[in-house]
């Protein structure tokens, strides 16, 4: 009898045939080099995105610049609408109506006295200004330079015939300046009917852009968006007090000096430093001008020293501190946002660049898990809300009201298709 004989031993996997078609040869991209391509033609595709944006701003500046001035007054405004409704009982819509007419009647009483000074001292400043233009050809003809009477008429006449030969520019100039009179007339308009009915409706309005957004992403965004408005809020206040330094320094300096236009000087310097750094030394340098015309080179080399003075205080003490607490900005990047701003958006861009960073700092950091106001809480308080009106409490109410029974919904079909059809739960 044989003995039985022994099954194979077959092998636990098949053996892996060498495939004769698939490339053996190395990648010839390194992923180095892919991940930077994948990284560049995302970052073009940003670009490209932003690029639009600013193209559709740009065509839409008249709306856009309106409604943020709008967002502007109605940050500085919301404090006085509230205390009218607060302490003298009136109703919202009047508190608004109110706050907006004084506001309206502000600037214009500060425009009129400024111009009234400018009426009244332009003739002095011209007859100031004519004896400075003697006194400085008088110099130039016998100063160092030793510039004759002809060098002077050939110079004058070159200026005479170069104005002449761009009378066609100029025509084009004053038209364009027409234009833009226009756009800021409709913009001014424009600006103050909506201010308005933010002052009014504000919360109802921002319920309304809440509800566009998924309800997931609601509360975040709302809590993002109060946190933007109390920067704005800081921000806004805060420019004022510094304007208000600026041209109180500057208009102290001018009449120490007792140069002309003081009081015009002092306004334009108060709504130029509404542009950070850059807007007070201009207009600083207009009353150096003045100085330099009307009372000659000592005094304006005084004015400058004033100017400068004030500006190292702006720079040294009110923005740092100031400024810096309010929009958490270091002064090197407000600098470098007010340069980017003007070089995209002109002046327009410098005014607007700082507040449109510093809200979306704030903004961008609170979603990355960087609260800036952790005292704010998750409550529902915001600078707009309506006393008697809580349009906002209701939508965020709703929302999680939904977002709960939502949630139980779901429970209850888990629960039943885990069941069997006799009734029973079946054991996990």
């Amino acid at each position: 009898m044989s003995a039985p004989e022994t099954p194979p031993v077959l092998p636990d996997r098949p053996p892996v045939l060498p495939d004769h078609g698939a490339s053996t040869r190395p990648d010839p991209v390194p992923a180095s080099v892919r991940a930077w391509a994948g990284w560049s033609w995302r970052a073009l595709v940003i670009l490209a995105a932003l690029a639009a944006g600013v193209w559709l701003v740009a065509a839409l500046k008249v709306i856009v610049v309106a409604v943020a001035v709008a967002l502007l007054l109605t940050v500085l405004l919301s404090p006085v609408v509230a205390a009218l409704q607060r302490h003298v009982r009136l109703p919202r819509t009047a508190a608004a109506a109110v706050a907006l007419v004084a506001l309206i009647a502000a600037v214009a009483g500060l425009l009129t006295l400024a111009g009234r000074s400018i009426v009244q001292g332009i003739a002095e400043l011209w007859d100031q200004a004519r004896d400075g233009i003697a006194q400085l050809t008088t110099w130039l003809a016998d100063g160092p330079l030793n510039l004759g009477t002809a060098d002077l008429d050939t110079y004058l006449d070159q200026l005479q015939d170069a104005a002449a030969s761009s009378a066609q520019q100029i025509a084009s100039g004053a038209l364009s300046v027409g234009v833009t009179v226009g756009h800021v007339a409709a913009g001014t308009l424009i600006a103050l009917f909506v201010a308005l009915f933010f002052l009014i409706d504000g919360r109802r309005i921002w319920a309304w852009l809440i509800g566009l957004l998924p309800r997931g992403s609601r509360e975040r965004a709302h809590q993002a968006g109060r946190r933007g408005w109390v920067t704005l809020g800081a921000y806004t206040r805060t420019q004022i007090l510094v304007a208000g330094v600026d041209a109180v320094g500057i208009g102290i300096g001018a009449a120490f000096l007792q140069l002309p236009l003081v009081v015009p000087l002092a306004v334009l310097v108060f709504f130029g430093s509404f542009i950070p750094f850059v807007g007070a030394i201009v207009t600083g340098t207009i009353a150096v001008l003045v100085a330099l015309v009307t009372q000659g080179w000592v005094s304006a080399l005084i004015m400058l020293g004033v100017v400068v003075l004030v500006q190292q205080l702006e720079g040294n003490v009110l923005q740092p501190f100031l400024m810096g607490h309010a929009v958490s900005l270091h002064p090197v990047a407000v600098l470098l946002t007010v340069t980017t701003g003007s070089l995209v958006a002109g002046i327009l861009g410098a005014l607007f660049a700082v507040p449109i960073v510093a809200v979306l700092n704030t903004v961008i950091l609170y979603l990355h898990g960087h609260d800036k106001f952790p005292q704010l809480g998750t409550d529902d308080h915001v600078p707009i809300r309506a006393k008697g009106h809580p349009v906002l409490d209701r939508a965020v109410a709703a929302a999680a009201e939904a977002e709960s029974e939502a949630r139980a919904a779901r429970d209850r079909s888990d629960d039943a298709e885990q069941e069997t059809p006799g009734g029973s739960p079946v054991t996990p």
